[in-house]
């Protein structure tokens, strides 16, 4: 049986500032109609969301052996530290975190978050898990941008006052573009193995000299995009 700290570990618990940020930034938005209760819900949705992504791609790209030789972080799967099943039932628990947070905000504000929901779920399983894994096709970045960014910033805002404004979408840019720097960082580090396997990353598919660009860029329009709140 795995210790807690195997599976802290392979929570990558590095990553989660990425989850909270949204939530944070969305509710210092909202000012006096922050809602509390709402916000605490919206960030577990966000961190189980997270979790759950970690522990599926660790999964999935483990039995697909991808992840052997890895250079980054411990994956679970890969080193042994704990069986394929298991690491799918930890997913699995994380998404149904998510789903029991995500229900009770949709409860409280409006039903067609489900779909939303829905969306995000099958887009964190799909991104390395099933037959076509978009993350292996260089769809990765686009992904992170509008869950991670868009629906994590945008959601958080709206499940707190009940509105969508210009300045909650502007706020995103942001957050998705640093989303989608830390994984390009990744994706760019494991660049050659990955092309190796067979998984086409973005990386893969610009090279190492356009992937550091594109780099640059997301962490420039991170700084740029607040800019435009000032207008």
């Amino acid at each position: 049986m795995s210790s807690l700290t195997t599976w802290i570990t392979g929570a990558r618990p590095r990553t989660l500032p990425a989850a909270i940020a949204p939530v944070l930034v969305a509710t210092a938005l909202a000012q006096s109609n922050a809602n509390i209760l709402r916000a605490l819900l919206a960030l577990l949705v966000s961190l189980a969301l997270q979790v759950a992504v970690n522990y599926s791609n660790d999964y999935s790209d483990g039995v697909r052996g991808t992840d052997a030789d890895r250079i980054g972080p411990t994956r679970l799967v890969a080193s042994g530290l704990a069986s394929a099943s298991a690491v799918k039932k930890a997913a699995i628990y994380s998404f149904l975190v998510a789903a029991i947070a995500g229900l009770s905000l949709a409860w409280l504000t409006s039903w067609w978050l489900l779909l939303i929901g829905a969306a995000a779920v099958f887009a964190a399983w799909t991104y390395t898990g099933g037959k076509k894994p978009y993350g292996y096709s260089g769809l990765g970045e686009i992904s992170v941008f509008v869950f991670f960014g868009l629906v994590a910033t945008v959601g958080s805002y709206y499940v707190q006052t009940e509105t969508i404004t210009l300045h909650s979408f502007i706020v995103a840019i942001p957050m998705g573009s640093l989303s989608c720097a830390i994984l390009a960082a990744n994706n760019i580090r494991d660049r050659a193995k990955d092309e190796t396997v067979g998984k086409h990353t973005l990386a893969v598919r610009l090279g190492d000299r356009r992937s550091r660009i594109l780099f640059f860029t997301l962490l420039l329009s991170a700084h740029v995009a607040p800019l435009l709140t000032l207008s």
